[in-house]
């Protein structure tokens, strides 16, 4: 790196925002992230008030021949939202949500989390198919495609985006849309962060809430093969409104599970239904009878509680490590290697969860977006998560081993968003059969692979 405290200082004179380098109070906290086993230290740290600073860091970086990375909500688990030694770009304080109640049409900025958006949408009873935890950044979670408790029936995130406006590798801000640079909004939608930073999304809305019919019903691993087999076929048979996600972990200590049952290992169903609640209640009824219910916590309650429930599992400052396969059926010879592995959790921490998407989001075709696995049925995330790093070996080499032994069950593709930083070798997997037509595009609009801190797209 050859860059001299004088041009940083020159740079600060040129952003609304402020730069934050080694030594300053705030460069610490400022390289924290949501998984603790990322510890990388930038030589700058650009916390950007608006689109022009951002305009200003990615001149800098590129002229400076500086690495540069891109953090949204730092949430994700590679650790792709900071570098070493070069210039990271932090959008957290650009978080503003604009709703359009009338057009059901949403405007926010490039830092704002899930938190932010749906709040600001469902003041308005409106919402659109995001991830499942809060503290999720938007941009992040909709540049990998996006899934979450609405996507059966209103499809992908990517889905549900209108337009972006975005920062390219050149300093230039376009508008990218199916109007303007069509090739570009195709690739944003799904090829991650490979061709530029993006400042705006506009997203389309949909009725939700803002009280809806959700919940969690929990059952003993016992009886986990024969729940897991109704619960294949009551998804089936599933309309599109309602979606049901099976987890296998050891419980929490939940006020509506006994206290034996508390760090024991336990199958739950966590459900939602997108509808209107008293239409849902006669749905999940057989649910109930899937077997012995060790408890339940099931209800109407407000949309924006729902989407953070399960914030106290997924809270930043452990270590995470993921593997993850898509599945476009369940099969027994799965559910096996699951309730296996489920009882032998390396940690108190660690899960096992199946998140079923299908219904609208295979609907588009493989090649209408980046995001191409149109197949997948189900999304399963191995995840192994864990405090110390002593821990790492047992904790990482068991999800490794569950991986491999579900290997047969998969499609082969990926969603990149769960993707490690070990995984290169699953990037293919990841675009599929878009992956070279997203290299002619970040040709055109990255051809020196300024943004290559993600799950990489050379350029062609």
């Amino acid at each position: 790196m050859n860059v001299q405290a004088t041009d940083f200082t020159k740079l600060k004179g040129n952003l609304q925002g402020e730069i934050l380098v080694p030594g300053d109070t705030a460069y610490d906290t400022a390289r924290v992230i949501w998984n603790a086993m990322i510890d990388k230290r930038p030589a700058a740290i650009v916390r950007c008030a608006a689109t022009a600073d951002v305009i200003e860091a990615v001149n800098f970086a590129r002229n400076h021949k500086l690495v540069l990375a891109v953090r949204g909500g730092g949430h994700n688990i590679a650790g792709s939202a900071l570098c070493d030694d070069g210039i990271v770009i932090d959008l957290s304080s650009m978080k503003a949500a604009a709703i359009q109640p009338d057009k059901q049409r949403a405007t926010v900025e490039g830092g704002a989390t899930l938190a932010d958006f749906d709040a600001a949408a469902q003041a308005h009873g409106l919402a659109t198919p995001l991830g499942i935890n809060s503290t999720t950044g938007v941009a992040g979670l909709t540049l990998g495609g996006g899934f979450g408790w609405l996507s059966r029936k209103y499809g992908m995130t990517v889905d549900n985006l209108e337009s972006t406006e975005v920062v390219t590798a050149s300093g230039e801000v376009l508008q990218a849309d199916t109007a303007q640079h069509p090739d570009l909004f195709w690739a944003l939608r799904g090829g991650g962060g490979n061709f530029g930073v993006v400042t705006r999304f506009e997203f389309r809305l949909h009725p939700v809430g803002p009280d809806v019919l959700s919940g969690l019903m929990v059952y003993p691993i016992a009886e986990a093969r024969r729940i897991l087999q109704q619960y294949r076929q009551f998804a089936d048979a599933a309309p599109e409104e309602l979606s049901v996600w099976a987890l296998l972990r050891n419980a929490p200590p939940l006020p509506f599970l006994p206290e034996n049952v508390h760090g024991k290992p336990i199958l739950g169903l966590a459900l939602f239904y997108a509808g209107n609640a008293k239409a849902g209640e006669p749905l999940i009824e057989p649910m109930r009878k899937f077997g012995t219910l060790l408890g339940e916590h099931v209800g109407i309650q407000p949309y924006v509680a729902w989407q953070r429930a399960f914030d106290p599992l997924l809270a930043p400052g452990a270590r995470n490590y993921w593997k993850s396969h898509n599945l476009s059926k369940l099969e027994d010879g799965l559910f096996d290697v699951a309730i296996q592995y489920a009882q032998t959790l390396p940690s108190p921490q660690c899960e096992i969860f199946f998140g079923a998407i299908g219904g609208a989001t295979m609907r588009p075709a493989p090649d209408s977006a980046a995001y191409a696995h149109r197949d997948a049925r189900f999304i399963m995330n191995v995840h192994a998560r864990w405090e110390s790093r002593a821990d790492d070996a047992r904790c990482i080499n068991w999800a490794r081993d569950f991986f491999k032994a579900s290997s047969p069950f998969a499609t082969g593709g990926v969603y990149v968003n769960f993707l490690t930083a070990d995984e290169g070798e699953r990037i293919h997997s990841a675009y599929g059969p878009n992956y070279e037509r997203l290299a002619q595009v970040k040709r055109r609009y990255d051809p020196d692979n300024l943004f290559h801190m993600n799950q990489n797209v050379a350029p062609a």
